[in-house]
């Protein structure tokens, strides 16, 4: 009999007897999962941005923490296959059966696993949310922008303090995250071509043009040219993960960092399905261990004296909700699930017949276009590269976001049981408009551009639902819940300022630790 066969028959006797076949072992299924307990002084659900800033600080403050990952880890290095390629897809970028809407994959339907993205569909909008050590900075290209004095006081409290931020929390994310601009070397070489037509394109009509900071050591993209490593820049292998490495991403600065204290655990392959307050004023977190296949190995209960929410903003604001309509913790702020922004996410493809953007596009981000003044709708437009046989077809990427002004609302729905997107049509449609004509400015004639988001509307950079100064303060304290913080993309009132949200989220972070350490650590928890 083949090894297939035999696994095959396994299967079939597991399942029979109730049970699930799980990397060659069998694993206990349904209700008889055996449940462990566990305390901790502080426990982080997520580990992106807002959780890799929280579990370094507290450790460096001398407070054990627990960081419970859904995801996997992705080590990557030089020649490394850890990522999924977007020219072949396979299940590692799909969570769990999940099937984003990205542009030129095909709709397939690949095996359960605990993949990079996962599709959380609204009514109205689609919410694209990342799972792994490192959250979103894993497949994020890399932008690093920091706002303007007057865009962010805009599109956030003024009382966060713009010029202590500028002076002390934005420059220590730079820090952390090593930014630097890809070298003229790189630009000039043959693959970045379609980088150069975009920076000329823009500035031919009037746009300002700069170098984007990115957390990238760009040495690794120098040393593909040269042929010492296989290509994961240089041919724009790089929109679902950098597998030669040289991404300063969550993982290997915050997270790495955090675990070095020797005070930091990150426990991987743990999906929080349920958080409480238990009625001594502890907060109370329910998770499955789980199988890369979605199968579950144990049930977890943990308790903890402080509970930080980071699981992305989908994830931390549906968790929230669910927890105040099931009266898990009774007393939410009323705001809940209110001010929920896209930051402005726009998505096209861009064909020309008078460009060449070459057989190969280097990237992953070189160039922006900032529209910050003299307009109602401040925004960014940049542009991505696309990875062959993609570029066969005289197409790359151009993404636009701005200052927003739709604002959308979750509701928990109890069939469900759980909290749903509500978002209103055309909700950012001015803003909208002034990106479409700047991208078709730059495309320029014999050119198509399609705005895909139109086509699907979804956003890579959910924003919103636990906002600062309704449901949260300016530190991610919730109201009226003793020891439960919000410090992911859930605390930000829909919009980073013309911005994608990854400094700003780790910047708040970095401020509101500030304050966490000094005023919370010893008396609250």
């Amino acid at each position: 009999m083949s090894s297939l066969n035999r696994r095959s028959v396994l299967r079939g006797a597991a399942a029979a007897a109730g049970l699930s076949l799980v990397g060659g072992g069998v694993a206990i299924a349904g209700g008889r999962v055996r449940t462990t307990r566990e305390r901790h002084r502080v426990v982080v659900i997520g580990s992106g941005f807002g959780g890799g800033v929280a579990a370094l600080r507290l450790a460096e403050a001398g407070v054990p923490v627990h960081v419970l990952e859904r995801g996997v880890r992705w080590p990557s290095g030089p020649n490394a296959e850890t990522f999924p390629h977007v020219a072949s897809p396979d299940k590692r970028i799909f969570w769990l059966g999940s099937s984003p809407s990205l542009p030129g994959l095909p709709d397939i339907p690949f095996e359960r696993y605990t993949g990079l993205l996962e599709s959380v569909p609204g009514n109205g909008m689609t919410i694209m949310c990342a799972a792994g050590v490192g959250g979103g900075s894993l497949v994020y290209q890399g932008m690093t922008l920091q706002p303007t004095e007057e865009l962010f006081n805009a599109s956030l409290p003024e009382r966060l303090d713009w010029k202590r931020m500028d002076e002390v929390h934005y420059p220590r994310v730079a820090r952390m995250l090593r930014l630097r601009t890809a070298p003229d070397e790189l630009i000039n070489s043959k693959t970045y071509a379609a980088a150069r037509v975009f920076a000329r394109n823009a500035q031919r009509n009037g746009f300002d043009v700069e170098k984007i900071p990115m957390p990238i050591d760009w040495d690794f993209a120098l040393r593909e040219l040269k042929g010492e490593m296989k290509p994961s820049y240089t041919n724009g292998d790089c929109a679902l993960g950098v597998n030669n490495g040289g991404k300063h991403s969550v993982d290997v600065t915050y997270i790495a960092a955090a675990e070095a204290t020797g005070r930091c655990t990150v426990a991987t392959q743990h999906n929080v399905t349920d958080i409480a307050r238990t009625p001594d004023g502890t907060w109370e977190i329910h998770a499955n261990r789980i199988h890369t296949d979605g199968t579950v190995l144990e049930k977890k209960i943990l308790t903890a004296g402080a509970l930080v929410m980071a699981a992305g903003q989908a994830g931390t604001t549906r968790l929230l909700m669910r927890a105040g309509a099931k009266g898990a913790i009774p007393d939410l702020p009323d705001g809940l699930g209110a001010g929920w922004g896209s930051n402005g996410d726009r998505i096209y493809t861009w064909t020309s017949l008078a460009e060449d953007f070459g057989p190969l596009q280097g990237g992953p981000v070189v160039y922006g276009s900032k529209e910050w003044t003299g307009t109602a709708t401040p925004n960014t437009v940049i542009q991505a590269s696309l990875p062959a046989p993609l570029t066969s077809l005289r197409t790359t990427m151009l993404v636009g976001y701005g200052v927003s002004q739709g604002r959308g609302t979750f509701t928990y729905d109890a069939a469900k049981d759980d909290a749903i997107l509500q978002w209103p049509k055309n909700a950012d449609a001015d803003l909208a408009k002034r990106i479409d004509q700047r991208v078709k400015a730059i495309a320029g004639p014999l050119s198509t551009v399609i705005d895909t988001t139109g086509i699907a509307p979804n956003t890579w950079h959910p924003l919103g639902g636990a906002n600062m100064g309704t449901v949260c303060d300016l530190e991610g304290r919730v109201q009226g819940q003793r020891g439960l913080y919000v410090l992911d993309g859930a605390l930000i009132p829909g919009s980073t300022a013309a911005c994608n949200p990854s400094m700003t989220i780790a910047a708040v972070a970095e401020r509101a630790l500030d304050a966490i350490v000094a005023k919370d650590v010893g008396p609250v928890f």
